[in-house]
């Protein structure tokens, strides 16, 4: 940290509020994606409505500009969560098989490929043989060309 020696403390705050302003989208972009990687839509969802109660939970008497300040935060937040759900890594949720079985069947291996071979011997064979069709028409009258 040279030169930070030289700094006046007030000096020293702004140069840490500017290095916030310019670095916390950044790192807050990563840590979403990083994030929407390893846990989901779910919890960015769970982690944007913590934000926007932490934002809309700030107290209002010490600065003016407080809600112009959290409208600009909560806008910042959805653009960050937005770009994090459109991030080509995200976990994607497994589908739930039990919700897709058929009740009443069976687990058992066995009967599986019972049920199977019944099914495939039932149908056999496959298809009906194709029909012999003509193609002249019975009782029409033979065209005589003059």
């Amino acid at each position: 940290m040279r030169n930070l020696a030289t700094k006046t403390p007030e000096q020293v705050e702004h140069l840490q509020e500017l290095a916030t302003a310019r670095f916390a989208p950044e790192f807050l972009r990563a840590a979403l994606q990083r994030l929407s990687k390893t846990r989901g839509k779910e919890d960015l969802d769970k982690f944007e409505r913590e934000m926007i109660e932490l934002i809309e939970g700030q107290s209002e008497e010490d600065d003016a500009d407080l809600p112009l300040l959290k409208e600009f935060a909560i806008e910042q937040l959805y653009q960050v969560i937005r770009e994090a759900k459109e991030f080509p890594d995200i976990k994607q949720r497994l589908e739930d098989i039990a919700r897709r079985r058929t009740s009443g069947r069976s687990e058992d291996s066995e009967m599986l490929e019972e049920q199977l071979q019944s099914g495939l011997e039932d149908s056999f064979p496959a298809s009906d043989p194709p029909a012999v069709v003509s193609s002249t028409i019975s009782g029409a009258k033979e065209r005589r060309e003059k």
